[in-house]
């Protein structure tokens, strides 16, 4: 069996520090917020580069960024236009962040954990059928990361991505990784709220741990039920972070903002 290559890290699919990057940005969190709507046009090119104080040629690489996400068609004489949100490009990791930002973290959270539940089990049943002994030692190297950072939710969110990552690598199956690699914003922002709860990250090292023995020894079904007994539990934290922003000490730092400022800002 060929060997798989190691996860990566997705790059963004555009500059926020660009202008045209800027104004990609500004309009598709305008359109995912519902402030134009599926069906509506865009103002003209001359409106919107006055509006939004930039040259054409860079509103028309913001509209090319916005259209390979889905978000908009443009067509010669006819204009801009917002496309059904049922032909957006959900897991694009800015799709992703504009979410954060306009829908209620309740329910992106619900979709989230769904959508973990639906891959990961799978994932890891995989993983513990098929690994190579390369896999296993990026596993290892991964949980020792998350052992060695302790109760330092900084320091654990790294190599926590990695270890979730490396299991999807771990299946051999083409389609599994990019996936992982796909929704890693959607991740980080689980993994940093259930981070953010006073008890700290150290207490879910021993349900990581079990996942790895369970892949180690080739148990599918042992994999599968660590995993799912793991996300269970993620959930039952970061509902307790999403509680504790509500009725914790109002002097104390925000999980929910903190996690949503630096996942939209990274």
């Amino acid at each position: 069996m060929p060997r798989a290559k190691p996860p990566t890290r997705p790059d963004r699919t555009f500059s926020r520090s660009s202008v045209h990057g800027q104004v990609a940005h500004e309009i598709g969190l305008k359109i995912v917020r519902g402030e134009l709507a599926p069906g509506s046009f865009l103002p003209t090119e001359e409106e919107l580069s006055i509006r939004l104080g930039v040259s054409r040629t860079a509103l028309r690489e913001a509209i090319k960024l916005m259209a390979a996400k889905g978000l908009v068609q443009s067509r010669r004489k006819a204009g801009t236009r917002v496309r059904p949100r049922s032909e957006w490009n959900m897991l694009d990791p800015d799709m992703l962040a504009w979410q954060l930002a306009a829908a209620p973290v309740e329910r992106f959270i619900k979709d989230l954990f769904e959508l973990r539940l639906m891959i990961e089990p799978q994932g890891a049943r995989l993983a513990a059928l098929r690994r190579t002994d390369e896999d296993l030692a990026r596993l290892n190297d991964a949980y020792a990361g998350m052992a060695a950072a302790g109760n330092d939710a900084e320091r654990w969110e790294e190599p926590d991505m990695r270890f979730h990552q490396s299991l999807l690598s771990a299946t051999h199956n083409e389609l599994m990784e990019p996936l992982g690699a796909l929704i890693e914003t959607a991740l980080a922002m689980g993994f940093r709220l259930s981070n953010a709860t006073p008890g700290g990250p150290r207490h879910a090292l021993q349900m990581h741990k079990a996942i790895l023995d369970a892949v180690a020894a080739g148990d599918g079904e042992g994999a599968h039920q660590r995993m799912v007994e793991l996300l269970d539990n993620t959930m039952v934290d970061v509902t307790r972070a999403l509680e504790w922003a509500r009725t914790g000490d109002p002097s104390a730092p925000d999980p929910v903002k903190t996690v949503l400022s630096a996942v939209l800002h990274r």
